[in-house]
């Protein structure tokens, strides 16, 4: 797997990264929110780029994983300017960005910025505009006054420590929205999204799709499929969506 590698961005960040080399496009794998590179589908898809001799890259944002910086001072547009940063400085050509969750989002932000450097894209339980139709849509009138007066919130997660989310974080989120301009993806996506996913709804994977535009776009439902999307299954599919929009049959 290699030692982890850093980079040290124009915004004074240091982000650890893994980088293989290999045959383009080169895979991107953008992670979710508090999440980091060392998740189950990041590693999959990159054992699964050496095996097939392919370029890929992960890292983490900064305030994830081995990055510098505190989750509580990032926003959505700081992590935007990391993927930019990572994917400027470590990729050469086209790329495929694969986008889990707030990597989703990431990777249609990606898109929206530099869509002459995209080959493909695949999402995975995407989750756009998240700040605002998830978290402030949701949030009770007591929680928005906390969050008036305090700064943050403190809401429950299912799947590791609570979530402190900023008055930052929402404020930002509302300068990096998605489905309220135009949405052209002009390269062939795949959206993937699971049935069972308690964090992402179906309503917003349909939503997403309705709303881009593009020539070549699909969306699949996976039944009973969770918010990981990480059993063998899962990745199966993952790996199906990749060589799809690559234009190639599953290997």
């Amino acid at each position: 797997m290699g030692e982890t590698q850093f980079l040290s961005t124009k915004q004074g960040r240091r982000l650890a990264y893994h980088q293989t080399k290999g045959r383009g496009p080169c895979i991107v794998f953008l992670g979710g929110l508090k999440s980091d590179m060392e998740g189950t589908k990041a590693v999959f898809l990159e054992e699964w780029a050496q095996n097939q001799g392919r370029a890929f890259l992960r890292f983490d944002y900064s305030g994830h994983g081995e990055s510098s910086g505190e989750f509580t001072d990032g926003c959505i547009g700081d992590w935007a300017e990391d993927t930019v940063a990572a994917v400027t400085a470590l990729t050469d050509g086209p790329i495929i960005p694969v986008g889990s969750s707030m990597g989703g989002w990431q990777a249609l932000l990606l898109a929206r910025t530099q869509p002459e450097r995209i080959a493909g894209l695949v999402t995975i339980a995407a989750a756009p505009d998240f700040t605002e139709d998830g978290y402030m849509a949701s949030f009770t009138d007591a929680q928005k006054q906390t969050l008036a007066q305090e700064g943050q919130v403190e809401l429950p997660s299912d799947y590791m420590e609570p979530y402190i989310i900023t008055q930052r974080l929402i404020d930002d989120g509302r300068a990096q929205l998605v489905l309220r301009a135009p949405l052209h993806l002009p390269f062939p996506v795949r959206f993937l999204q699971g049935t069972a996913d308690t964090a992402v709804s179906v309503a917003t994977a349909v939503r997403l799709l309705e709303h881009a535009t593009g020539p070549d776009m699909q969306l699949r439902l996976i039944k009973d499929a969770d918010h990981r999307f990480s059993d063998g299954p899962c990745l199966g599919l993952i790996l199906e969506a990749l060589s799809d929009v690559m234009g190639e049959s599953h290997e």
